[in-house]
């Protein structure tokens, strides 16, 4: 008898191990209550076996009484959702119903142990979910008969993957069947033995499904993944670690408990009417793992470490944080006796990040007066530190006076998260900071990475306390001072890594550098169609030649180029729906102020619609007046943003502002008229990468640097190939022949393989040695051979 490779014979895998492995209880699609979306017989015996006295005071639980409490439970669980419904319990009547214990937060205390193991995880296969139908789902979980998790499975080995799976959940699992509904089940999983996929809400063909994936490496010398997928698993399938580590009992609790989030988003229309909308968060995989990661690792060695986490654009930064924080400030000592922080402090890099995770931390909170956000100064801020307050947002202007203050209060143990180490200030408060720390021109853009270092460096390390730093491509200075050196290479690496390679590939950012020009190739570019004989519009060859011949030395003419470029290659080629905007990256203030005036002089020479904005700190005096943001663009500084989203407005030109910490999705294209290297180079261009609807790549035209020197600045996050392969499908004895000489395998190999395969032996048993294989080819072989 041969391995049973097909689509049940994983789903078979997969019930037996949460069945034998995990001690889930197994169930019967017949128990399904398809018009509560209940399974009804665990229900009951849950409710019989913890609450019996409470069943008791729901007098005649039987019969007509028992179907209103279905009624009940199902109609709590559509309004309330099923995250807040385990938590919470519901209310009947005059009687409170627990419908999940939680994990004990101590193993000393007997009954928050027993009650935990009274819960009851039951998987049940083939769910036939709709009345009259054939319809069923390949697995379902369910946590005390309420279904928190679906799965669709697929088989790569017989033609169908993770994909086919995604297409089944938006074509055949309609969001109007209760089981489908939003809110009604935690997470929904398409997958197959090679790649898992989640989404929370089935809305049809407008379903976002997102990669629940651990990261692989691209080379195995990495010390972290490095792009998307899973890697070879020596035990068995790539994915087996969603049914054998996420969802082992105590795992899923934890999520439940300390991840699920029901939260609302207040987003605006185009006439800015605001609208609040619902969203299920379900942690992805990197996010779960460096919380649980940290937390380890903080209970361990103790007080007085430093931690880097560096997470690229696109990793879900915000919640991250947001969960980090909340399980710091609950989280006990080795012995379980006391709280192992007094105070959990979240640095964020300006106000409106700070009201951003302030709001996202308050959310997330189970209980009220967990949050303190500091909005009155210093002495708000040694108050809260003194008294003890759960968790203190404050901004980055205040870090000098947070480790003066940590340090006098040296009894009290605190944890520091700094949120996006890299990101520029802007502001009077700013200013001030600069003032006191760097004497630095004024031109020269000082990130708050740049700050948080010279404080910390200034003074000895605080004993009683953690830091935890937050960004996307650190300087070398930042890894010394918060990384770990690994002995082998005497280099520092971060704690943790989700790099902008493997955010690229998820689809979560775009490539910047796919189509980052310099402007002299660009140049040959256009003459190439200059010279086509097809290209006989006279007007528009005139026109061209003439951008592409007379290098644009004057800011005047370069404006023009850029004007021009992007009316043409961008606006005309409707990227992002005709929404696109641009940044144009001027060398200093005074550059930026000349671009303003060459923009709005060509743009009304023109007759377009379209207008700019100038952005840079404090004022300059051109031409004898002096300029500053308000006199330029009419209006303060601090509404760039806001006025930026206009659709009037298209063009940002910026002198050393917005060039790091800036997200805005619609920027398509950039300009770029200053020199750049290194990390200042990768996030000034990183300002194009945030994704949105309709957007499918970026452009950068740049006047002064060279291919080479930007593709050195972002190879330490990300290097980009293009990979080709040829193979002759014509003889089956030339194909073996030329597999076998790259010697990936070796024909004891294919033996061994073919002995398990034809055997009765466990599909996980070969999984494993497929999987080396392709191991092999990704790492082992120069690109020319594949």
């Amino acid at each position: 008898m041969t391995s049973d490779i097909t689509e049940k014979g994983l789903e078979n895998i997969i019930y037996q191990s949460l069945i034998h492995d995990s001690q889930y209880s197994p169930g019967n699609s017949t128990d399904y209550h398809r018009t509560y979306c209940l399974d009804t017989a665990k229900l009951s015996q849950f409710l019989h076996n913890t609450q019996p006295e409470k069943l008791a005071e729901i007098s005649n639980y039987h019969g007509a009484r028992k179907k209103k409490l279905y009624e009940r439970f199902h109609r709590q669980i559509e309004e309330k959702s099923i995250v807040n419904i385990l938590r919470q319990g519901i209310k009947t009547g005059e009687t409170h119903l627990e419908l999940y214990y939680q994990l004990p937060n101590s193993q000393l205390n007997r009954d928050t142990i027993q009650n935990y193991q009274r819960n009851i995880f039951s998987v049940t296969r083939q769910l036939r979910y709709k009345e009259n139908h054939n319809l069923a789902l390949d697995l379902v979980i369910f946590i005390n008969g309420l279904p928190v998790i679906t799965f669709e499975l697929k088989n790569q080995l017989t033609g169908q993957n993770f994909r086919d799976a995604i297409n089944q959940y938006k074509n055949d699992r309609h969001p109007r069947e209760l089981l489908f509904q939003f809110k009604r089940c935690l997470v929904h999983f398409a997958l197959d033995d090679n790649e898992v996929w989640m989404t929370t809400k089935l809305d049809r063909e407008n379903t976002k499904f997102l990669p629940f994936n651990k990261g692989k490496k691209s080379n195995s010398a990495l010390p972290f993944p490095d792009t998307a997928g899973n890697p070879p698993n020596p035990n068995g399938i790539k994915t087996d670690y969603l049914w054998k580590e996420i969802l082992a009992k105590k795992s899923l609790s934890n999520i439940i408990e300390n991840y699920a989030q029901l939260t609302e988003e207040e987003n605006k229309d185009k006439d800015k009417k605001s609208a609040k909308k619902q969203k299920l968060i379900f942690p992805r995989y990197h996010q779960l793992d460096l919380v649980r990661q940290l937390l380890i690792d903080t209970k361990n060695p103790g007080i007085g470490n430093r931690y880097l986490i560096q997470h690229s654009a696109g990793s879900g930064k915000s919640n991250s944080i947001t969960w980090l924080s909340h399980q710091l400030v609950e989280l006990k000592n080795i012995t379980e006796t006391e709280k192992f922080f007094d105070s959990v402090l979240v640095v964020t890099d300006r106000k409106i990040l700070d009201k951003q995770i302030r709001e996202n931390i308050k959310q997330f909170a189970q209980v009220a007066g967990v949050v303190e956000a500091i909005t009155e100064g210093s002495k708000q801020l040694r108050s809260a530190l003194e008294k003890g307050s759960k968790i203190i947002i404050t901004t980055v202007q205040k870090f000098p006076y947070i480790v003066e203050e940590i340090k006098s209060l040296a009894e009290k143990k605190f944890a520091i998260i700094i949120d996006e180490a890299h990101s520029s200030q802007t502001g009077k408060s700013a200013a001030k900071m600069t003032e006191s720390l760097s004497k630095e021109d004024s031109e020269t853009e000082e990130t708050t990475e740049d700050k948080i270092i010279r404080i910390i460096e200034s003074q000895k390390p605080c004993p009683n306390a953690n830091y935890y730093a937050f960004t996307a491509t650190p300087k070398n200075k930042t890894l010394e001072l918060f990384g770990v050196k690994n002995p082998a290479d005497g280099k520092f690496y971060p704690f943790h890594s989700y790099s902008m390679k493997q955010a690229i590939a998820e689809g979560f950012i775009l490539d910047v550098l796919q189509n980052y020009t310099t402007y002299k190739t660009y140049c040959r570019l256009e003459k190439k169609i200059i010279e086509d004989p097809e290209f006989d519009n006279k007007q528009a060859k005139k026109k061209l030649k003439r951008y592409v011949e007379e290098h644009p030395e004057s800011i005047a003419k370069k404006a023009e180029v850029m004007v021009e470029h992007f009316l043409s290659k961008v606006i005309g080629q409707g990227k992002i729906n005709g929404k696109a905007k641009a940044m144009v990256v001027s060398s200093s203030i005074k550059s930026a102020i000349r671009y303003k005036f060459a923009f709005d002089e060509y743009l009304r020479k023109i007759n377009s619609e379209y207008q700019t904005i100038v952005a840079f700190s404090g004022s300059k005096e051109i031409d004898g007046k002096k300029e500053d943001e308000y006199s330029l663009n009419g209006f303060s500084g601090s509404k760039i943003t806001d006025f930026f989203r206009e659709d009037k407005y298209r063009f940002l030109i910026v002198a050393n502002k917005y060039q790091t910490g800036f997200d805005e999705p619609l920027l398509h294209t950039m300009y770029v008229d200053k020199v750049l290297s290194e990390v200042k180079a990768v996030q000034t261009l990183s300002r194009l990468n945030r994704s949105c609807e309709g957007k499918y790549d970026t452009f950068v035209l740049d006047f002064v640097n060279s291919a080479d020197e930007i593709q050195r600045a972002f190879e330490p996050y990300y290097k980009t190939t293009i990979l080709s392969e040829e193979t002759d499908s014509d003889r089956l004895h030339d194909l073996e022949e030329s597999l076998a000489s790259f010697q990936i395998y070796s024909p004891e190999d294919v033996r061994e393989f073919m002995r398990i395969f034809v055997s009765s032996e466990s599909r996980e048993n070969w999984e494993s040695i497929l999987d080396n294989y392709v191991e092999n080819y990704q790492n082992y072989l120069q690109e020319e051979e594949k």
